[in-house]
């Protein structure tokens, strides 16, 4: 159960720091949160939504495959989320958590 909600708001307020993932056999990854990119319904949409995505950064030498991890963060607590693959550089992986739910 995360200790904050899951909001637009709440990430923005955690850029550039890292967030640990569990993985098997006591294994744990960090992730930086890059970027809280949001988007505006539009007038033929159903109000009342929260529509954002949010970006991580993570290794080179551990890729992720698509799939829900249990995160951990200092601040925002302990919670599942669902993270896809959306890109690789120089840097490492880029992964996407995408959000979309009633407010």
């Amino acid at each position: 159960m995360p200790a904050t909600s899951l909001t637009q708001n709440e990430f923005s307020k955690h850029l550039n720091t890292k967030f640990r993932v569990k993985l098997e056999h006591q294994m744990v990854l960090e992730l930086e949160l890059l970027e809280v990119q949001g988007y505006a319904g539009s007038p033929e949409e159903q109000s009342g939504m929260e529509r954002f995505s949010v970006f991580f950064k993570g290794s080179e030498a551990t890729p992720l495959p698509q799939q829900t991890y249990l995160l951990q963060h200092e601040r925002m607590g302990e919670f599942e989320i669902f993270l896809v693959p959306v890109g690789r550089d120089e840097n490492g992986f880029r992964y996407e958590a995408v959000f979309n739910y009633f407010k």
